[in-house]
Parts: structure tokens; C-alpha cells; sequence
């Protein structure tokens, strides 16, 4: 299955300054399978891989001495391997349950930086406690559920993949509506990868949804795994919600009404360090950093992948998918899903900073509420984006942002609305289907 990080694997293979590699993300997303297919095809020699989880009895290679050659030498006699560095690629899979080979990367960058190593990992956060991560010695990469390109290279159909890679254009009307037949059924299927192939090889939907299922209940699961003290059934009824709410703010109360507002509060924070939700901050246009302006208190959220949305909205599994009202669902919160979730994507590869936020003036004296979806940076040009999942409307809220934030010209508006430039509204509508292309519409 081909995925787009696979270029950043590669470049950090040639890095001169390379260090050993943290592939992080939430369960189930894809990265043992491309750590793995990146080893197969990109070294000369072998990809030696450990899974931490399964083999415990590997743990004893970091239980004192955790210098490369002593660490190394244990792993060979335990598990009957050899590595040879320069040729080989040591892949280190569910590090989060040794925590002390984490504190070991340190030294194979540091000792042995000839080998190439590579460790995956989900909910580090819970599996750590007391550790640290060896700041300045490690490199991170995120992995998160299949792209829209990625689903249509998974379905076979490359050539859309390179009309969505292409960026925002004017295309003719067939391809236009062909390209939403194909989000339509994204909007089901989503992106994780074991969903995504039960699709392609049976075309059925229903097998689909019952792998959904289990992903649900593999998350759930988690928590007790890792030692996680927490309500499990407040978890079940915040991640439940959580799925809901998606384009309204976080109120912790609406969440679960049958717990106290801390325990809905930390059950909430241990589904974001889990990655399957994760927040939306408030922040004003005024400036960069957005980061800068964010309001803590103030959030939306969005949810790990469109499709486990949509099952744990229980949607009904014989609805029509080409039925043209289906991206106005909740209200638009389907469509708003799976921009925030493009979006996300599409930012993973940027530096630490401003990321993904939203605009809201709720309760402002100057006039009335206004709200616009997401805010973000493009080539140091802050651009509003307001999704519509039905019909456009007015746009209200898009216009008062631009009348008072002018330097944020042209607003973006995403919909099902083919593409088209709006100099005298100060607007550019775009096909919801480049929601992870849009780096430079616009003039940014």
C-alpha cells in the first residue's frame, strides 16, 4: 500500500545528519507495514525486526548496559539474528513497551551512528511515565490514516491521485463529479489501512465497518494495557461524543452527563495523547505566530479518520453514498472531518509551530458571533477556510473575518462547488477533494 511517507523515510536514510527514527502515531494506522516495505526495498541487506510487545523476552537486551555494541550483542543471542550496520535496518516495532530502549537510541546515535535504526511506537505518552525522550538525539515522523490521494492510490485509480496531488484547478465537469463519487465513498471507508484493503479486495462495504468496529474497541482496550487508571465507561461515552462533536466547540459537560466534568476532562485528554482526537484551539487573524493568539479554553476537535466518525455516528450501512446531500450529514460536519483531517496531514510535515486553529467571536461586544472553521499558515500568509458541506449560504462569518482581518485576503471556501476565483468577494471556492493540496491557492 503505497503511502507518502515513504518519501520522508527515504530522505532520512541519505541524511548526513540522520538520527535514529520515532515513527509515532495511533494504533493501526500503518506503520509496522511501511517501516517494513521501506526496509524491504531501500537496503542492500536485511530489515531485523524486534516487536517489543510480542517479544519479551527481547527486553532483557536493554536491562542494564544500554550502549549500542552490548545492546546488540544480547538482541543476536536472544532472537538468533545478526545486523550488520551500513547494510542493515534494526527496526525496534511497539517500543512504547520497553521503555528503556528508548533511553538506548540515545547511544546508537551517539556510539554507532553508521546504523540505521528505526523504532515504532503508539501511545508513548501512557507507556513512558517517568522516561524522557532523548531530546536532540532523535528524530520523529507521524503517521496518521490514509490520505484521500492515498485511498485512490489504494483503489487502483493513480490518475485521480494526480489531478487531487496536482493542487486546486479548474478541471471539466466529469472529472469534477468523478472525483466526488470517489470522496463518497471515503467518507465510508476512510483511511485506516486495514479498512481500506478489506474494501479493495471484497468491494463491500459491510466487511468494512466491522473492521471499524474493531479498531473502536482496540483503542478502548489500550488504556487498560498500558496501565491507564480511567472510567471505561466515561471513556467509551466521551469517545463516542467526541465523534458527534466534531465542528462544535468542546464543552465537557456535553460530553458524558452522567460523570463530574474532571473525569470527562481527563478521559478526553487521554483520547488526544492517543491521537484519536485532537484539538482545534481558538486564535485570532491578527498576526503570526497563530499559536501565539490561541485561547486554551476555547476548542474544537477533530476526530482520528472520517470513517470510524461515521460508524460511531451509526450511520446506517445500506444508505445511498452517491446521494448528493451526503457531505451536509451533522450538519456539515462530515465535510468539516474530512478537511480537518487532510489538513492535519498535509501540516504533519511542517516544523514544530502554528498548526491548525479556527476563529471564533462568540460572545465579543464589537457585534454579533461569528465562526469561521480552520485557520492556518501557507507561506507566511494566514488563510481562513470555511467549509460547506451543503449548500454555500452566505458565508457570513467568512466576510466578517476578511472585513476585519483584510491581510487574510482571499478566504478560502471549500465545498462541492466546483473550482472558481471570486476577486470582488475576496474568496476562491475549492473542491472539498484538494482539501490536502491547497499550500499556495490563492497567491500564498
Amino acid at each position: 500500500m503505497r503511502r507518502l511517507i515513504t518519501d520522508s523515510l527515504l530522505e532520512w536514510r541519505t541524511s548526513p545528519s540522520r538520527r535514529p527514527l520515532i515513527v509515532r502515531g495511533a494504533r493501526q494506522v500503518g506503520k509496522t507495514y511501511s517501516v517494513l516495505e521501506f526496509g524491504r526495498t531501500a537496503f542492500a541487506g536485511n530489515v531485523r525486526h524486534v516487536d517489543l510487545e510480542l517479544r519479551r523476552d527481547a527486553h532483557a537486551a536493554f536491562a542494564d548496559d544500554v550502549s549500542p555494541e552490548v545492546v546488540l550483542r544480547r538482541l543476536q543471542a536472544i532472537l538468533g539474528i545478526d545486523v550488520v550496520a551500513g547494510r542493515d535496518l534494526l527496526f525496534l516495532d511497539e517500543i512504547q513497551a520497553c521503555p528503556r530502549a528508548i533511553t538506548a537510541l540515545r547511544y546508537f546515535y551517539e556510539l554507532m551512528p553508521q546504523l540505521h535504526v528505526v523504532a515504532a511506537g503508539s501511545l508513548l505518552e501512557f507507556a513512558l511515565g517517568q522516561y524522557s525522550f532523548p531530546v536532540g538525539r532523535l528524530q520523529y515522523l507521524y503517521m496518521r490514516p490514509l490520505t484521500f490521494v492515498e485511498y485512490l492510490w489504494a483503489v487502483g485509480n493513480d490518475p485521480a491521485a494526480d489531478i487531487v496531488q496536482a493542487g486546486p484547478q479548474q478541471t471539466d465537469a466529469a472529472i469534477h463529479a468523478a472525483l466526488l463519487g470517489h470522496l463518497r465513498d471515503y467518507l465510508f471507508v476512510g483511511g485506516m489501512p486495514a479498512v481500506v484493503r478489506s474494501f479493495v479486495e471484497s468491494g463491500a462495504l459491510l466487511g468494512a465497518l466491522d473492521l471499524q468496529d474493531s479498531i473502536v474497541g482496540t483503542y478502548r482496550d489500550d488504556f487498560g494495557k498500558y496501565g491507564v487508571r480511567v472510567d471505561l465507561d466515561c471513556l467509551d461515552e466521551v469517545l463516542r461524543s467526541a465523534a458527534r462533536s466534531v465542528g462544535r466547540q468542546i464543552k465537557y459537560a456535553r460530553l458524558a452527563q452522567r460523570f463530574r466534568n474532571d473525569t470527562i476532562k481527563r478521559c478526553f485528554d487521554l483520547l488526544a495523547a492517543a491521537r484519536v482526537v485532537e484539538r482545534v484551539p481558538s486564535a485570532s487573524p491578527a498576526g503570526i505566530p497563530l499559536g501565539a493568539s490561541q485561547d486554551h479554553g476555547r476548542f474544537k476537535a477533530t476526530f482520528i479518520d472520517v470513517g470510524l466518525m461515521q460508524r460511531l455516528n451509526a450511520m446506517p450501512h445500506d444508505i445511498d453514498i452517491a446521494q448528493a446531500s451526503l457531505l451536509s450529514l451533522y450538519d456539515g460536519a462530515l465535510a468539516e472531518q474530512f478537511v480537518g483531517q487532510e489538513l492535519r496531514a498535509a501540516l504533519s510535515g511542517q516544523a514544530a509551530g502554528d498548526h491548525l486553529y479556527y476563529w471564533s467571536r462568540a460572545g465579543e461586544a464589537r457585534g454579533s458571533a461569528a465562526e469561521v472553521d480552520y485557520l492556518l499558515t501557507f507561506g507566511g500568509r494566514i488563510v481562513p477556510i470555511e467549509v460547506k458541506g451543503g449548500p454555500a449560504g452566505r458565508l457570513r462569518s467568512l466576510h466578517v473575518l476578511l472585513q476585519e482581518y483584510p491581510h487574510c485576503t482571499p478566504g478560502l471556501v471549500l465545498s462541492e462547488a466546483p473550482y472558481a476565483e471570486l476577486p470582488d468577494q475576496g474568496l476562491v471556492f475549492v473542491p472539498l477533494y484538494y482539501a490536502g493540496s491547497l499550500a499556495g491557492v490563492g497567491g500564498g
